[in-house]
């Protein structure tokens, strides 16, 4: 039976997942998806996902490909994946691609949002999983210069951690800004980019809420974005407060 590839939308809450990529000895996203579509279709098929979000980072739009037989309706196999996954991964939606899609080398935008509670109920343990608990002032008009200078194409080499010494570092931002939340006080930070290095927004937002602090001066922004040496760069944020937002691919990849 004619098989084709097939788009998985998925939200996922990463606090007990040692992250996207299947692991031999460990809970992962990746293993449990994979283990959904073994019960159904009765073998193994890989399941391939647009970025590999770390231990404790949550996605509400993580893209995610496999090849299946085309008596698979996208409709019918949310229902039966839904069925059998976990309460902490829901598949959102699935669509037929076009032949040769690849989730990872074919998505031409990526969008993150990272989340700072600045009051004492961050600290709440039913806050504390999806946010990061600042405490102190942030001065909302530091967050948004620093983010205002990210965009456009810069090498990142020393706002990610260290990757092999043959990837190459730059990435093109569209988007990136602070906006005040509406639920409770504090900021979200949305950042859309061509691609994101290891670590990237985390070690980002951690600059930026370090400057907003008072503990580094604005300029350090623009000369991080200049180094080629991550060893000044701030802590990254801790990764619960991040989601992976969506994946964007051209229009003629859709069946």
């Amino acid at each position: 039976m004619a098989a084709r590839p097939t788009l998985l939308v998925v939200q996922y809450d990463g606090g007990s997942f040692a992250g996207w990529q299947r692991q031999p000895a460990a809970r992962t996203v990746q293993g449990e998806i994979e283990a959904v579509l073994e019960r159904l279709l009765g073998r193994r098929v890989p399941v391939v996902g647009a970025g590999r979000t770390d231990a404790g980072v949550h996605a509400v739009g993580q893209a995610a490909a496999t090849t299946l037989p085309e008596r698979w309706a996208p409709e019918e196999l949310v229902r039966a994946m839904n069925a059998l996954l976990p309460s902490d991964i829901w598949v959102a939606s699935a669509r037929r691609m076009a032949a040769g899609f690849h989730p990872r080398r074919d998505a031409v935008e990526r969008t993150y949002c990272y989340r700072l509670g600045t009051d004492p109920g961050a600290w709440s343990p039913f806050r504390r999983r999806h946010e990061w608990a600042v405490p102190g002032p942030v001065c909302a008009e530091r967050l948004a210069a620093s983010a205002a200078a990210l965009v456009g194409e810069h090498s990142f080499t020393a706002l990610a951690a260290k990757g092999p010494a043959r990837e190459h570092h730059r990435c093109r931002v569209y988007e990136a800004l602070w906006l005040a939340r509406e639920d409770a006080p504090g900021f979200e930070f949305w950042i859309t980019a061509d691609r994101f290095l290891h670590h990237m927004v985390r070690f980002l937002v951690g600059l930026m809420v370090d400057v907003a602090r008072g503990r580094r001066p604005p300029r350090d922004v623009s000369r991080l974005l200049a180094s080629t040496d991550n060893r000044d760069a701030s802590p990254p944020a801790p990764p619960q407060g991040l989601f992976l937002v969506g994946v964007r691919y051209p229009v003629r990849l859709y069946a």
